[in-house]
Protein backbone atom coordinates (compact mmCIF):
# COMPACT_ATOMS: atom_id res chain seq x y z
CA UNK A 1 0.00 0.00 0.00
CA UNK A 2 1.37 3.49 -1.08
CA UNK A 3 2.19 5.92 1.57
CA UNK A 4 0.01 8.90 2.17
CA UNK A 5 -0.08 12.26 2.91
CA UNK A 6 -0.99 13.48 6.58
CA UNK A 7 -4.78 14.95 6.43
CA UNK A 8 -3.36 18.81 6.92
CA UNK A 9 -1.09 18.59 3.51
CA UNK A 10 -4.34 19.28 1.36
CA UNK A 11 -4.07 21.09 -1.99
CA UNK A 12 -5.30 25.08 -1.84
CA UNK A 13 -6.91 25.87 -4.63
CA UNK A 14 -9.90 27.45 -6.51
CA UNK A 15 -9.18 25.93 -9.85
CA UNK A 16 -8.18 22.38 -11.33
CA UNK A 17 -4.72 22.02 -12.18
CA UNK A 18 -4.24 20.51 -15.92
CA UNK A 19 -1.81 17.81 -15.13
CA UNK A 20 -0.45 14.40 -16.12
CA UNK A 21 -2.53 11.53 -15.34
CA UNK A 22 -0.02 10.44 -12.47
CA UNK A 23 0.17 13.88 -11.14
CA UNK A 24 -3.50 14.58 -10.92
CA UNK A 25 -3.95 11.45 -9.02
CA UNK A 26 -1.75 12.60 -6.20
CA UNK A 27 -3.50 15.98 -6.33
CA UNK A 28 -6.79 14.15 -5.70
CA UNK A 29 -5.59 11.60 -3.39
CA UNK A 30 -4.16 14.81 -1.52
CA UNK A 31 -7.74 16.18 -0.88
CA UNK A 32 -9.48 13.14 -0.49
CA UNK A 33 -7.27 12.30 2.21
CA UNK A 34 -7.69 16.01 3.98
CA UNK A 35 -11.64 15.35 3.43
CA UNK A 36 -12.39 11.75 4.71
CA UNK A 37 -13.37 12.79 7.86
CA UNK A 38 -16.24 14.66 7.16
CA UNK A 39 -16.94 13.69 3.42
CA UNK A 40 -20.28 11.76 4.77
CA UNK A 41 -21.76 14.49 6.35
CA UNK A 42 -20.87 16.82 3.70
CA UNK A 43 -22.57 14.60 0.84
CA UNK A 44 -25.96 14.94 3.13
CA UNK A 45 -25.47 18.38 3.77
CA UNK A 46 -24.82 19.78 0.27
CA UNK A 47 -26.79 17.79 -1.78
CA UNK A 48 -29.60 18.14 0.98
CA UNK A 49 -29.92 14.23 1.21
CA UNK A 50 -30.68 13.67 -2.84
CA UNK A 51 -27.19 11.42 -3.10
CA UNK A 52 -28.46 8.94 -1.41
CA UNK A 53 -31.34 8.45 -3.94
CA UNK A 54 -29.31 9.19 -6.41
CA UNK A 55 -27.21 6.02 -6.13
CA UNK A 56 -30.75 4.17 -5.64
CA UNK A 57 -31.34 5.42 -9.49
CA UNK A 58 -28.23 4.53 -10.60
CA UNK A 59 -28.19 1.16 -8.81
CA UNK A 60 -31.24 0.39 -10.56
CA UNK A 61 -29.35 0.79 -13.87
CA UNK A 62 -27.00 -1.98 -12.67
CA UNK A 63 -29.86 -4.73 -12.98
CA UNK A 64 -28.50 -6.71 -10.67
CA UNK A 65 -30.28 -9.65 -9.51
CA UNK A 66 -29.70 -12.04 -6.13
CA UNK A 67 -26.35 -13.89 -6.57
CA UNK A 68 -24.79 -11.68 -8.63
CA UNK A 69 -21.12 -10.03 -8.52
CA UNK A 70 -20.98 -5.74 -8.59
CA UNK A 71 -17.79 -3.51 -8.34
CA UNK A 72 -17.97 -0.08 -7.43
CA UNK A 73 -15.22 1.92 -8.82
CA UNK A 74 -13.50 4.96 -6.55
CA UNK A 75 -15.47 2.98 -3.68
CA UNK A 76 -14.67 6.14 -1.14
CA UNK A 77 -16.76 5.16 1.66
CA UNK A 78 -18.49 2.77 0.55
CA UNK A 79 -21.86 4.43 -0.07
CA UNK A 80 -22.36 2.56 -3.70
CA UNK A 81 -21.04 -0.89 -1.84
CA UNK A 82 -24.04 -0.76 -0.18
CA UNK A 83 -27.15 -0.09 -2.52
CA UNK A 84 -25.37 -2.85 -4.64
CA UNK A 85 -25.24 -5.22 -1.40
CA UNK A 86 -28.93 -4.72 -1.07
CA UNK A 87 -29.81 -6.02 -4.87
CA UNK A 88 -27.24 -8.97 -4.89
CA UNK A 89 -27.61 -9.94 -1.56
CA UNK A 90 -26.79 -12.69 1.02
CA UNK A 91 -25.90 -15.26 -2.03
CA UNK A 92 -24.22 -12.14 -4.12
CA UNK A 93 -20.72 -10.48 -3.89
CA UNK A 94 -19.50 -6.97 -4.11
CA UNK A 95 -16.13 -5.63 -3.39
CA UNK A 96 -15.47 -1.64 -3.93
CA UNK A 97 -11.46 -0.39 -4.71
CA UNK A 98 -10.60 3.57 -4.21
CA UNK A 99 -6.70 4.31 -4.14
CA UNK A 100 -7.44 6.51 -0.83
CA UNK A 101 -7.12 4.52 2.06
CA UNK A 102 -8.55 7.22 4.67
CA UNK A 103 -11.90 7.12 2.59
CA UNK A 104 -11.45 3.05 2.20
CA UNK A 105 -11.00 2.76 6.41
CA UNK A 106 -14.38 4.60 7.31
CA UNK A 107 -15.80 2.31 4.75
CA UNK A 108 -14.39 -1.13 6.27
CA UNK A 109 -16.03 0.61 9.62
CA UNK A 110 -19.54 0.97 7.77
CA UNK A 111 -19.64 -2.45 5.77
CA UNK A 112 -18.71 -4.34 8.86
CA UNK A 113 -17.05 -7.10 6.50
CA UNK A 114 -19.90 -7.23 4.07
CA UNK A 115 -18.28 -6.29 1.30
CA UNK A 116 -14.43 -6.40 0.18
CA UNK A 117 -12.58 -2.96 -0.09
CA UNK A 118 -9.29 -2.64 -1.23
CA UNK A 119 -6.47 0.08 -2.86
CA UNK A 120 -6.90 0.36 -6.49
CA UNK A 121 -6.60 2.39 -9.15
CA UNK A 122 -9.06 3.07 -11.32
CA UNK A 123 -7.15 3.35 -14.92
CA UNK A 124 -5.60 -0.51 -14.02
CA UNK A 125 -8.32 -2.56 -11.89
CA UNK A 126 -6.88 -5.13 -10.19
CA UNK A 127 -9.53 -7.16 -11.62
CA UNK A 128 -9.48 -9.98 -13.89
CA UNK A 129 -12.07 -9.97 -17.20
CA UNK A 130 -15.20 -10.47 -17.46
CA UNK A 131 -15.45 -11.19 -13.07
CA UNK A 132 -18.59 -8.93 -12.61
CA UNK A 133 -22.50 -8.67 -13.61
CA UNK A 134 -22.24 -4.81 -13.30
CA UNK A 135 -19.61 -1.88 -12.10
CA UNK A 136 -20.26 1.32 -10.89
CA UNK A 137 -18.77 4.73 -10.19
CA UNK A 138 -19.75 7.82 -8.08
CA UNK A 139 -19.24 11.52 -8.79
CA UNK A 140 -15.54 10.16 -9.52
CA UNK A 141 -15.18 10.33 -13.23
CA UNK A 142 -14.65 14.14 -13.30
CA UNK A 143 -11.36 13.08 -10.88
CA UNK A 144 -9.31 10.48 -12.66
CA UNK A 145 -6.59 10.88 -14.87
CA UNK A 146 -7.91 9.37 -18.08
CA UNK A 147 -11.78 9.43 -18.86
CA UNK A 148 -11.26 6.92 -21.37
CA UNK A 149 -8.90 4.57 -19.81
CA UNK A 150 -11.19 4.68 -16.71
CA UNK A 151 -14.21 3.78 -19.17
CA UNK A 152 -11.96 0.94 -20.59
CA UNK A 153 -11.65 -0.92 -17.78
CA UNK A 154 -14.38 -1.09 -15.86
CA UNK A 155 -15.46 -2.50 -19.40
CA UNK A 156 -13.04 -4.67 -19.39
CA UNK A 157 -13.83 -6.51 -15.76
CA UNK A 158 -17.28 -6.76 -17.14
CA UNK A 159 -18.54 -9.94 -18.43
CA UNK A 160 -20.66 -9.64 -21.80
CA UNK A 161 -24.27 -8.63 -21.31
CA UNK A 162 -23.13 -6.87 -17.98
CA UNK A 163 -23.52 -2.90 -17.06
CA UNK A 164 -21.37 -0.31 -16.52
CA UNK A 165 -22.78 2.60 -14.62
CA UNK A 166 -21.78 5.96 -14.38
CA UNK A 167 -23.12 8.81 -11.58
CA UNK A 168 -21.75 12.11 -11.81
CA UNK A 169 -22.55 15.79 -11.52
CA UNK A 170 -23.42 17.36 -14.74
CA UNK A 171 -24.68 21.01 -15.75
CA UNK A 172 -28.24 22.24 -15.14
CA UNK A 173 -30.95 21.59 -18.20
CA UNK A 174 -33.95 23.64 -17.02
CA UNK A 175 -33.20 27.39 -17.70
CA UNK A 176 -35.14 28.73 -14.52
CA UNK A 177 -33.24 26.54 -12.30
CA UNK A 178 -29.61 27.34 -13.56
CA UNK A 179 -28.68 30.30 -12.50
CA UNK A 180 -30.31 29.76 -8.55
CA UNK A 181 -27.70 26.22 -9.02
CA UNK A 182 -24.45 28.16 -10.04
CA UNK A 183 -25.16 30.39 -7.30
CA UNK A 184 -25.47 27.87 -4.92
CA UNK A 185 -22.56 25.45 -6.45
CA UNK A 186 -20.00 28.37 -6.93
CA UNK A 187 -20.19 30.41 -3.72
CA UNK A 188 -22.03 28.77 -1.09
CA UNK A 189 -21.14 25.21 -1.37
CA UNK A 190 -17.37 26.10 -0.67
CA UNK A 191 -18.91 28.13 2.73
CA UNK A 192 -20.67 25.78 3.78
CA UNK A 193 -17.99 22.84 3.32
CA UNK A 194 -15.43 25.45 5.50
CA UNK A 195 -17.85 25.69 7.96
CA UNK A 196 -17.97 21.90 8.15
CA UNK A 197 -14.68 21.05 7.17
CA UNK A 198 -12.46 24.06 8.24
CA UNK A 199 -11.15 24.39 4.73
CA UNK A 200 -13.10 26.58 2.07
CA UNK A 201 -10.19 25.60 -0.51
CA UNK A 202 -11.19 21.68 -0.75
CA UNK A 203 -14.98 22.25 -1.41
CA UNK A 204 -14.03 24.63 -4.27
CA UNK A 205 -12.23 21.84 -6.39
CA UNK A 206 -15.92 20.48 -7.15
CA UNK A 207 -17.04 23.60 -9.14
CA UNK A 208 -13.74 23.85 -10.60
CA UNK A 209 -13.79 20.22 -11.96
CA UNK A 210 -17.07 20.43 -13.64
CA UNK A 211 -16.08 23.12 -15.44
CA UNK A 212 -13.19 21.13 -16.88
CA UNK A 213 -16.11 17.87 -17.49
CA UNK A 214 -16.67 16.92 -20.55
CA UNK A 215 -20.57 17.43 -22.07
CA UNK A 216 -22.82 14.31 -21.73
CA UNK A 217 -22.68 13.79 -25.55
CA UNK A 218 -18.61 13.11 -25.40
CA UNK A 219 -19.12 11.12 -22.05
CA UNK A 220 -21.78 8.69 -23.96
CA UNK A 221 -19.24 8.39 -27.10
CA UNK A 222 -16.75 7.66 -24.80
CA UNK A 223 -18.57 4.70 -23.44
CA UNK A 224 -19.51 3.61 -26.45
CA UNK A 225 -15.73 3.71 -27.40
CA UNK A 226 -14.95 1.15 -24.23
CA UNK A 227 -17.11 -1.19 -25.82
CA UNK A 228 -20.64 -0.66 -24.53
CA UNK A 229 -23.78 -0.18 -26.67
CA UNK A 230 -27.16 1.24 -25.28
CA UNK A 231 -25.88 3.93 -23.96
CA UNK A 232 -28.19 6.04 -22.18
CA UNK A 233 -27.82 9.45 -20.54
CA UNK A 234 -30.43 9.97 -17.29
CA UNK A 235 -30.59 13.53 -16.32
CA UNK A 236 -31.98 13.86 -12.53
CA UNK A 237 -32.81 16.67 -9.87
CA UNK A 238 -33.15 19.25 -13.13
CA UNK A 239 -30.05 17.64 -14.95
CA UNK A 240 -27.83 18.52 -11.91
CA UNK A 241 -27.00 14.60 -12.24
CA UNK A 242 -26.75 12.36 -14.70
CA UNK A 243 -26.50 8.55 -15.17
CA UNK A 244 -24.88 7.05 -17.54
CA UNK A 245 -25.58 3.62 -18.62
CA UNK A 246 -24.63 1.18 -21.34
CA UNK A 247 -24.13 -2.75 -21.78
CA UNK A 248 -21.10 -4.71 -22.65
CA UNK A 249 -21.57 -6.51 -25.98
CA UNK A 250 -18.71 -8.38 -28.20
CA UNK A 251 -16.38 -6.45 -30.22
CA UNK A 252 -18.18 -7.08 -33.48
CA UNK A 253 -21.46 -5.21 -31.58
CA UNK A 254 -19.82 -2.55 -29.78
CA UNK A 255 -17.99 -1.44 -33.69
CA UNK A 256 -22.07 -1.00 -34.54
CA UNK A 257 -22.92 0.59 -31.66
CA UNK A 258 -20.28 4.02 -31.78
CA UNK A 259 -21.96 4.34 -34.57
CA UNK A 260 -25.56 4.98 -32.54
CA UNK A 261 -27.05 8.66 -31.82
CA UNK A 262 -27.07 9.33 -28.15
CA UNK A 263 -30.11 8.42 -26.31
CA UNK A 264 -31.08 10.62 -24.15
CA UNK A 265 -33.93 9.82 -21.10
CA UNK A 266 -34.46 7.05 -22.80
CA UNK A 267 -36.37 4.41 -20.59
CA UNK A 268 -35.00 1.71 -18.90
CA UNK A 269 -35.88 -1.92 -18.93
CA UNK A 270 -37.72 -2.82 -15.33
CA UNK A 271 -35.16 -4.74 -13.02
CA UNK A 272 -35.15 -8.18 -13.53
CA UNK A 273 -37.18 -10.25 -10.35
CA UNK A 274 -35.18 -10.29 -6.99
CA UNK A 275 -34.09 -6.52 -7.55
CA UNK A 276 -35.54 -3.70 -4.83
CA UNK A 277 -38.77 -2.45 -5.89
Amino acid sequence: MSSLPAADDSPRMTEVPRLPPQEKARYVQRLFTAVAPTYDLLNTVLSFGLHKWWRKVATDECRLNPGDRGLDVAAGTGDFVLEMLRRVGPTGYVAGADFCMPMLKIGVKKLKGRADLLQGDALALPFPDDAFHATTMGFALRNVGDIQQTLNEMTRVVQPGGRVVQLELSRPTHPLFRPFYYFYFQRLLPFVGRMIHGKQENYAYLPASLKEFPPREEIAAMMRKAGLTDVIVKDLTFGIVAIYAGTKVSRLQAEDSRQKPLNLDSPSPAPDAGGDS
